[in-house]
């Protein structure tokens, strides 16, 4: 029986898992489009800090989630660092790196 439910629901794991994937390289591409805007760069990035990290820590769950919350959004209001895929580089560490099913 709990062999049957956890067979059932693997599917679905591994679609959340590819939504965050998804979701993931869409808000790491949102946080590198100043760079197409140089005259509205700073500004973008002082808006798109907070979400960031806020999306991170509600995307990631538990330490992890807090940890790259702070990255991000640090990572997001320096400036010349907009380059690094803090929600990719995340989502790897949690499905590759710890291997989270």
């Amino acid at each position: 029986m709990n062999n049957k439910i956890q067979l059932e629901n693997y599917p679905k794991k591994r679609s959340h898992k590819k939504t965050k994937l998804f979701l993931s390289i869409i808000f790491d591409l949102i946080g590198m489009i100043s760079y197409a805007f140089p005259v509205l760069a700073e500004v973008l990035d002082i808006v798109w800090a907070p979400i960031s990290g806020l999306l991170l820590a509600k995307m990631y769950s538990g330490n992890v989630g807090k940890a790259a919350g702070v990255f991000g959004f640090l990572e997001e209001i320096l400036p010349g660092t907009d380059v690094i895929p803090t929600f990719t580089l995340t989502w790897i560490f949690v499905y590759v790196i710890k291997k989270e099913q």
